[in-house]
C-alpha cells in the first residue's frame, strides 16, 4: 500500500482512535464523579437496581460491534492464552484475597468480602478496558465468557475453601443470565456488523462514549446500595482492593510473559484477572453474608475502572508511540 493509500485510509477509524482516546481521559473522572455522587445522595439511586444487567447489556453489545468472525477464529487457533487465563483468573484472585485478608487481619465479613470478590469471575467491564488499551478485545470476551460461565462452581467451592462458607448458586439460573447479559449481545453486535459493516463503521466513534456511560451507571448503583458500608468501613478495606487489584494486574502480566504471549495478549490478561464482577461479588455477599462483606465488591467497582482506565490510557499512549516509531524506523530504512 502507498503511502497516498495511507492517508487515505477510512475517516471512521481515526475518528475511533479520537474518540477512544477522549474517552480513555475521562473514564477515571466519570466512574470517581459517579461513585461520590452515589455516595452522597444513595438513595436517589435505590431504585436502580435492576438497570445493571440491561447496561451490561449495552456494554457487551458495544463489545460485539467492535468484533468481527476471524477475531474469534485466531483465538481457537491458539487457545493456550485462554486457557492461561482462566486457570489465572481462578487461581491467583482468590488466593491473593485470603493472603490480603490474612496480611492486614481484617475483620471476619470484611475478609469474606475480599475473598468473595477473588472468587467471582472477570468483569464485563475488563472488555471495554482492554479495548481502550488496545489489548486483545476477542480473547477478553472469550476469557470473560468462561470465566463467567464457570462461576457457578467454582465461585462457590472456592469461597467455602477459602472463606469458610458455602454459597449455593442456581446454575441454571446463572447460566442463563450469562446468555443474557454477555453472550446474546456479543452475538448480536457480531452479526450487525458482518451484515450492516457501512453503517457500524460509522457508529465505531461512539462506541467508546456509551460503554464508558454504561460502565459508570453500574458503579453509581453498586456504590449507592452500598454507601453507608462504604463510610463506615475507613481506609482499611481501601487498601485491601488497591493491593487486591493491583496484584492480580501484575500477577496476570506476569504470567503471560513467562509463558512468551504477544503484548497484547499480555495486556489483556492483566486486565482480565485484575478486573473482577464486583457487581456479582456484591449481590452474593447482601444474600449470603451480611452487607459489610458487600463493601468489598462495592468499592472493587469503583477502584477498580478507575485503575483500569489508567492503565489503558497508559497502555494506549504506549502503543501509539511505538506505532510512530515503527513507522519512522520502516520510512528511513526505504530511503
Amino acid at each position: 500500500m502507498s503511502s497516498d493509500q495511507n492517508v487515505q485510509q477510512k475517516p471512521e477509524v481515526a475518528g475511533e482512535e479520537r474518540s477512544a482516546k477522549i474517552a480513555v481521559t475521562l473514564f477515571p473522572l466519570l466512574v470517581l464523579a459517579g461513585g461520590a455522587i452515589a455516595l452522597l445522595t444513595p438513595e436517589s439511586f435505590s431504585g436502580y437496581s435492576k438497570a445493571i444487567n440491561p447496561l451490561l447489556m449495552i456494554i457487551m453489545f458495544g463489545m460485539g460491534l467492535t468484533l468481527t468472525l476471524p477475531d474469534f477464529a485466531l483465538v481457537v487457533r491458539k487457545p493456550l492464552p485462554v486457557l492461561l487465563g482462566v486457570v489465572a483468573q481462578y487461581l491467583i484472585m482468590p488466593l491473593l484475597g485470603l493472603g490480603i485478608s490474612l496480611l492486614l487481619q481484617l475483620p471476619p465479613a470484611l475478609a469474606a468480602g475480599v475473598i468473595l470478590v477473588g472468587c467471582a469471575p472477570g468483569g464485563t467491564a475488563s472488555n471495554v478496558v482492554t479495548y481502550l488499551a488496545k489489548g486483545d478485545l476477542a480473547l477478553s470476551v472469550t476469557m470473560t465468557s468462561i470465566s463467567t460461565l464457570l462461576a457457578p462452581v467454582f465461585t462457590p467451592l472456592l469461597t467455602l475453601w477459602l472463606a469458610g462458607q458455602y454459597l449455593p448458586v442456581d446454575a441454571g439460573s446463572m447460566a442463563k443470565t450469562i446468555v443474557q447479559i454477555v453472550l446474546i449481545p456479543v452475538v448480536l453486535g457480531l452479526v450487525l456488523r458482518a451484515l450492516l459493516p457501512a453503517l457500524v463503521d460509522k457508529l465505531l466513534p461512539a462506541l467508546p462514549w456509551v460503554s464508558v456511560i454504561a460502565i459508570t451507571g453500574v458503579v453509581v448503583i453498586v456504590v449507592a446500595g452500598s454507601a453507608a458500608a462504604i463510610f463506615s468501613a475507613g481506609a482499611l478495606i481501601l487498601l485491601a482492593v488497591i493491593l487486591h487489584n493491583a496484584g492480580g494486574i501484575a500477577l496476570g502480566y506476569g504470567t503471560a510473559k513467562l509463558f512468551k504471549q504477544p503484548i497484547a495478549s499480555r495486556r489483556t490478561m492483566a486486565i482480565e484477572v485484575g478486573m473482577q464482577n464486583s457487581g456479582l461479588a456484591s449481590g452474593l455477599a447482601k444474600q449470603y453474608f451480611t452487607p459489610e462483606a458487600a463493601l468489598p465488591g462495592a468499592v472493587f467497582s469503583v477502584w477498580h475502572n478507575l485503575s483500569g482506565a489508567l492503565i489503558a490510557a497508559y497502555w494506549r499512549r504506549s502503543s501509539a508511540k511505538n506505532a510512530e516509531r515503527e513507522a519512522l524506523e520502516s520510512e528511513l530504512a526505504s530511503k
